[in-house]
């Protein structure tokens, strides 16, 4: 049995994504956190915007973590998790609480997940189309 190896996420996919959810935020106007982790959940990059909400920097972090341990977008997640939800009432192993608003997305190479970004700062729906356009530089 043979196993197809997937490289993993870099530093310079890293900053790839960064900078595409940026330019993506600015044609826009919105002004936004980027949060990148590999597949372990370990932060490879990070950028917050000087004009950001401070918040928006922990809010993006806290989104790449759940798109990365549910594999799914969260924006996916929004309705899942309303009372009488599926994930309403999900454990975490995590030690931060989940965060179901749309702007996380999983990463995915050869159809393996290596990782998972997070933006925030601009309306959730915003923030989701930065984050899957910038994944989808990675094509």
């Amino acid at each position: 049995m043979s196993t197809i190896a997937v490289a993993p996420l870099t530093i310079a996919d890293a900053d790839t994504l960064i900078t595409a959810a940026h330019r993506a935020a600015e044609a826009t106007g919105a002004t936004v956190s980027v949060t990148v982790l590999d597949a372990g959940g370990n932060l490879l990059a990070f950028r917050r915007d000087d004009r950001a909400v401070l918040i928006s920097g922990e809010t993006s972090t806290r989104k790449a973590y759940t798109a990365l341990q549910l594999d799914a977008p969260t924006a996916d997640l929004v309705d899942a998790v309303q009372p009488g939800g599926l994930f309403h009432t999900l454990p975490t192993a995590l030690d931060r609480p989940l965060l179901f608003i749309a702007g996380g997305v999983p990463i995915r190479r050869d159809g393996r997940l290596i990782g998972a970004i997070g933006v925030s700062g601009g309306a959730p729906e915003q923030d989701h189309a930065f984050a899957t356009s910038a994944v989808e530089t990675l094509a």
